[in-house]
């Protein structure tokens, strides 16, 4: 895989072990990363285990790549449960302990709580996982960085595309949390904007089992489109009992606004065939991805990296590589470096980090294939649109977020 570039290089790191190697790095002596998510549950599936991975190769990536950083570097992972409250106490333990940087956090209220945190210390927090807008409007904080993806750029891109191709009339089914309730929002503006309507929502709390209630208001409101704001085994529950129910055998079209790689793996192309989603990253998409997802497979049982895990790699190597270049542990000032200029990424492609900390790269609106157009293993979308960067995510707010100012 070619090395990630921008005048020098980028990388990323791994499970709760360290490694060493030979030359100065001015103040730093030691690196301490704490991989911080889902672990066994709902998100776990894109998120979990396999974030710890795609952090190991990063880490091995900038060693191969920078044999002259002779700091230690320690990853550190803790299972958050989808709980803000047990993601805080995690993350204030880890800063109390010298974690240098969180990484990932699904889960917007976690991400969220974990933001706070920082704002007020010398630990960066790299969200990959989590999704909240606010992480770089009400939230902000000068050492977060949103890499991957945020509700504005997969909801609003779904939401359009659908309208476009003749789903006017929408009903949401949506996960009582923050995240779900954001991605909703967000894809009301633009159903709205594109002259679609909304005939209604239900709000199941997240974790649920039996949609059903649920799913039968959907189907009574004669809605063109039932669209899931949730993500994980939410929604891969939502869609199988539609389908249980004939929702699509029965005219309506289903919306995912927040649907991993994985997810579709999990489901299988008949059960999710047709489906229209946004993503920042897929494994199939040119050599460099390719490239990276093999490695990545064959260290975590042979799963394709999500989005999600494919962002702790690059969150993590570009860290890396502003530690190195600044030579300092200090969160704002590798969070600083960071900001100060564009990276040419092998799995995001040209990638700029605004002041506000949102990384802007292109988009991609996919459709998961039917059973007949698969020819391989993990073979499950296709692209129907690119998205430039500049025009999927929100513009910057400097009335929320001074630093966008």
């Amino acid at each position: 895989m070619a090395p990630i570039t921008r005048g020098r290089l980028l990388a990323v790191s791994a499970l709760a072990f360290i490694l060493t190697a030979g030359t100065a790095s001015a103040d730093i002596t030691r690196l301490r990363l704490g991989v911080l998510n889902d672990m066994a549950s709902g998100f776990s599936a894109w998120s979990g285990p396999g974030s710890v991975v795609a952090a190991k190769l990063a880490v091995e990536d900038f060693r191969k790549a920078h044999p002259e950083a002779d700091f230690d570097i320690e990853v550190l992972s803790a299972d958050h449960q989808n709980k803000a409250d047990v993601a805080s106490a995690i993350a204030r333990d880890w800063i109390r302990d010298g974690v240098n940087a969180i990484v990932d956090v699904p889960n917007s209220a976690a991400a969220l709580a974990v933001a706070a945190l920082v704002k007020d210390s010398d630990a960066a927090l790299l969200v990959s996982g989590g999704g909240h807008d606010a992480l770089t409007r009400d939230a902000c904080t000068p050492n977060t960085v949103h890499w991957t993806f945020d509700l504005y750029s997969l909801a609003r891109n779904t939401a359009q595309a659908t309208v476009e191709t003749g789903g006017k009339s929408w009903f949401f089914v949506t996960s009582d949390y923050a995240g779900g309730k954001g991605l909703e929002a967000v894809a009301t503006k633009f159903v709205l904007e594109a002259g679609g309507e909304v005939k209604g929502h239900a709000l199941p709390p997240l974790g649920l089992v039996d949609y059903s209630s649920f799913l039968l208001q959907a189907q009574s409101s004669g809605a063109d489109v039932v669209a899931f704001g949730t993500a994980g085994t939410d929604l891969m529950n939502m869609i199988k009992q539609s389908n249980e129910f004939g929702l699509v055998e029965e005219g309506q079209r289903l919306a995912t606004l927040a649907i991993f790689i994985n997810d579709v793996h999990g489901l299988g192309l008949e059960a999710a065939k047709g489906l229209i989603y946004t993503t920042a990253f897929y494994w199939d998409t040119n050599d460099q991805t390719r490239a990276f997802s093999e490695r990545f497979a064959a260290a975590h049982n042979g799963g394709m990296p999500s989005e999600g895990q494919a962002g702790v790699y690059s969150a993590v190597y570009h860290y890396l590589e502003s530690a190195l270049a600044t030579g300092s542990a200090q969160a704002g000032t590798i969070v600083a470096d960071m900001k100060s200029q564009p990276i040419d990424d092998p799995l995001f492609g040209q990638v700029t980090i605004r002041p506000d900390g949102r990384a802007i790269h292109d988009m991609y609106v996919m459709q998961v294939k039917t059973p007949e157009e698969s020819t391989k293993p993990w073979d499950y979308v296709k692209v129907l649109k690119t998205i430039p960067g500049e025009q999927a995510f929100g513009p910057p707010e400097p009335e929320k977020c001074a630093l966008a100012g």
